[in-house]
Order: structure tokens, then sequence, then C-alpha cells
């Protein structure tokens, strides 16, 4: 019979866990969201812990995709560690932008853009791999949820100083913020002010349609994505195929405001470009680490411990 294997799509938001038991059912649980701030070791170990116990298995086999990772392969052997009391005997970990690339694509060339608060492109080819952006809002991941809302706060004040054209933004701004001009404090000062801001990006799709300014702020995400898309496939070697493979993720990416004109500049740069949905989750992506094949170019983005 074959062993138990626990799949694990850890993001900030939200940790999910998929025990896939020695006879292929499966059974999914849920967690709060790993702190990046935090070694992952002992975080890890909980998960498996706790599912060991609703399940009454054990998993030899850990497979994990995470945000954070900064020392993968010290990180892989941390797990291993913290959990080997639990019966763990190998651990396969990637960047989480590896597990969502194999969810939505499998094994195969092509890139991926992943667009939710933060957003990271995945280029794969025949021998290289290309992350492009996922820098985080402070000095990367334009073209996200986080880029879109702060250009959308951003141009509500410029409409409300006279810098800029009106917009329908600032009215949008202030149904939240009835004095614009205490905004900046009360965001300051909020803890979660990451996804406050992002969720703005809604505005921006919303009137899109309708407003000049959120449609140029859904036009210049797209163009940043755009850009990502070309870069991570130029590096990979893939921007000379006729027909190069894209998949989009995340909540951006589900408003057609964006997504259409994404599409749209693609087509501009490859006319059979085939955009493709995905085939299944970065959960489903961690619970086939163990089984990429050792020649494929994403082997070396999964860094392994007692395997």
């Amino acid at each position: 019979m074959a062993e138990a294997i626990l799949a694990i799509d850890a993001g900030q938001t939200g940790i999910r866990a998929l025990a896939v038991r020695p006879d292929g059912t499966r059974a999914v649980h849920g967690f709060p969201g790993m702190l990046t701030d935090r070694p992952l070791g002992p975080q890890f170990r909980e998960v498996v812990s706790r599912v060991g116990s609703a399940e009454g298995l054990s998993f030899p086999v850990v497979a994990a995709g995470s945000t954070g990772l900064i020392e993968a392969t010290r990180e892989a052997e941390g797990l291993l560690a913290a959990s080997a009391d639990l019966g763990v005997r190998a651990v396969h970990l990637a960047h989480d932008s590896v597990t969502s690339y194999l969810g939505a694509l499998g094994d195969r060339t092509g890139a991926v853009v992943a667009a939710g608060t933060g957003v990271v492109t995945l280029a794969v080819g025949e021998r290289e791999v290309a992350r492009v952006d996922g820098w985080g809002y402070l000095i990367g991941d334009a073209g996200s949820g986080f880029w879109l809302g702060r250009a959308a706060l951003d141009a509500a004040m410029r409409g409300h100083d006279g810098r800029g054209a009106e917009t329908a933004l600032t009215d949008a701004m202030r149904t939240d913020f009835p004095d614009l001009e205490h905004a900046y404090i009360d965001l300051q000062a909020d803890p979660h002010r990451v996804s406050r801001i992002a969720g703005y990006s809604r505005h921006a799709t919303a009137l899109a349609e309708t407003d000049a300014v959120a449609a140029g702020i859904c036009d210049a995400a797209a163009a940043e994505l755009a850009l990502s898309v070309a870069t991570g496939l130029r590096r990979v070697g893939e921007d000379a195929r006729p027909a190069p493979v894209v998949c989009f993720l995340g909540g951006v990416l589900r408003a057609p405001q964006v997504r259409d004109r994404l599409a749209r500049r693609l087509a501009a740069l490859w006319p059979q470009v085939d955009i493709r949905e995905p085939v299944a989750s970065g959960l489903d992506g961690a619970a086939l680490l163990p089984f990429v094949d050792a020649g494929s170019a994403l082997a070396h983005q999964i860094h392994r411990a007692g395997a």
C-alpha cells in the first residue's frame, strides 16, 4: 500500500493541508496563516501534528509550498528535524510560486502569473526557471491588488487636491473616509493596511468602464503584468515560441477589467498565445512535488531533505 502524504500550501493569510491517505482518499484541513518573521520549521511541525492527530495517521512524506522561503534547503532540513518524531522521513519544500505553477500547468513549459494582494510570475523553460517580481509591496508587486489599490487611492487624493483629473474614485474613497484629509493617518495606523489598501483595487476595476482614471489604472496594471510575463518567457527562452502557454491566477485576474487587458497585450506580442485555465490549485501542486522528474527544470526549485 502507498505511504500517506501530507501536502501543505502555506500562505500568509491561511494554510491548507491535504492529507493523501494510503488508500488514495483525501481530506483538506485549514489553519491560520504562516508567520514569515518566525522560524518555519516549528509552524510546519504544528500542522503535521494536528493533521496527524485528526487523521489518526503519520505522514512519512511531507510536501510543502510556502511563502517566505529564504534559505529553502535549510528550512527543509529544519522541517525534517522538527517533525522526525512524528514519523516524517522525507520533506519536499518549494516556494509557493512553484507549487502554484505545478497546480496550474503541471510539469511543462510556460508562464504562470499569480496576482492577488501581491504578485509573482514564474516562467519555466526546457532547462531554466525564472521568477519575476514577488518582491513585496514596498519594492515590487507591480500590477498586484495592493498596487491597484494604492494607485486608486493616489488618484482619489489627486482629484481631491486638484492635482489630477476628477475621478469617481474620490467619491468611492469618501464612503470610507468622509474626511479625506484624515485618511492617511487612519491608514498608517492600521496594522492591516496592506490588505486594506489592496481592497481598493475593487474600486479601480468596478469603475473602469465609466471612469477614465480608473480605466487608466487597470491599463497600467495590465501593462506591468504583461511585462513580467514577457520578461519571464524571455529569460527562459520561451519567448521564441509562436504560442507560449500562459495561465492567470489570483483575484486581480478574475476581474475582466484587468484580465482582458492583459490578454490583449499578450496577444499583441504573440497572436497565438495559449492562455489556459488552471488545471488545479497550489495545494494540488504541493502534492506533486515528490513526483517531479529529476530532469525537469522545476526539479532544481524543489529542496529535499531525507528523500
